[in-house]
């Protein structure tokens, strides 16, 4: 039996998976992205689900560090879901089997990003559970970075 033609167009018009890669993660750049060399390419990688505060923000530089602990040098599994509007692959990496984004929400490095996330994430419970213990950005009176560069904007 011949498929229909019909059925072969809409074969070609859905879109190909993107496919999970492995590399190592040459860069650090703050506490939710980094550069994975893959095949001889550099591929800038945004953690998914969360927010880091920026450099210039209290815990940012702690939060890089924190980063780079879990992931640089070592070989980083990166399941994509989507590409940002600064051409960055989103997507959840897992470094020496250690989920980068879970790890950075439980130190206190990192909030969920409510815009990006699942209501149901586990992100929200391991936040909750950082908050309760007062681990890093929750020792105080952090401002989530969405706010920060809001702020700053207006500031202008």
């Amino acid at each position: 039996m011949r498929p229909l033609p019909l059925l072969k167009l809409l074969i070609l018009l859905i879109p190909a998976p993107v496919w999970a890669f492995t590399g190592q993660v040459i860069g650090v750049h703050d506490g939710d992205t980094l550069t994975v060399l893959v095949d001889k390419r550099q591929v800038k990688v945004r953690l998914a689900e969360i927010d880091a505060p920026e450099l210039g923000q209290p815990f940012g530089a702690r939060s890089r560090q924190a980063l780079a602990g879990i992931c640089y040098r070592v070989l980083a599994d990166v399941a994509p879901v989507a590409q940002d509007r600064y051409g960055r692959t989103v997507g959840y990496v897992t470094c020496g089997g250690i989920e980068a984004s879970a790890q950075q929400v439980r130190q206190g490095y990192a909030w969920v990003y409510d815009k990006y996330s699942r209501p149901d994430s586990p992100l929200y419970w391991l936040q909750n559970e950082a908050r309760s213990a007062r681990r890093g950005l929750w020792l105080g009176e952090a401002v989530p970075p969405w706010q920060w560069r809001k702020q700053r904007l207006n500031v202008r």
